[in-house]
């Protein structure tokens, strides 16, 4: 289950992502769409993704998000089943850069009801509030609306495409640069 809050929305946490979150995030390997963002071409195994976790989770120079649903009575810290629902994960890569890169995903069950974007903002807080990015980026496919929509109801401004550089869904397709700027994002 996650772990301890980091940031509070309206509607969501940001919570820490814990080893045992492992299981769901597992499914994340199974979204081509997510995937490419954290530069894997194919599905893991819970092994594998429990590797993910200690080695780029755990990075000091990553940060990582599990956006939660808590119910009323759900504690700060670590709380049981039942508590929390994780409704998307956000990843930043490289926080330590001046460019940070942001890769998000919500399960498709939890596709539609504004999560994705509450969770880029709450993830964006903690980027600027706690890092010296001077602007942040993200790489979404073009057939991924869901994130497209997501980064830019965040803010996120359009900034070019890489042309069929990745191969998913059988296909290439298009890869869409978002970035926004610090200063955008304190205004």
């Amino acid at each position: 289950m996650p772990g301890p809050v980091l940031e509070v929305g309206d509607d969501l946490v940001l919570r820490t992502v814990e080893r045992d979150d492992a299981a769901f995030l597992q499914r994340l390997f199974t979204d081509p769409y997510a995937r490419l963002g954290l530069h894997a071409t194919t599905h893991k195994s819970e092994a594998e993704v429990e590797t993910f976790v200690e080695e780029d989770v755990e990075d000091e120079s990553n940060a990582a998000y599990l956006a939660c649903v808590d119910e009323e009575d759900a504690p700060y810290d670590h709380p049981d089943d039942g508590e929390t629902t994780p409704v998307a994960f956000v990843f930043a890569r490289h926080v330590d850069r001046d460019r940070p890169g942001l890769v998000l995903w919500v399960p498709e069950e939890h596709r539609g009801e504004g999560y994705g974007a509450a969770a880029v903002e709450l993830a964006l807080r903690g980027v600027f509030r706690t890092y010296d990015a001077h602007s942040v980026g993200a790489t979404v496919l073009e057939s991924d609306e869901h994130s497209q929509s997501a980064f830019e109801a965040a803010g996120f401004t359009d900034e070019g495409r890489g042309r069929e550089v990745w191969f998913a869904e059988g296909e290439y397709q298009d890869a869409v640069e978002y970035g926004l700027l610090r200063e955008e994002w304190e205004a």
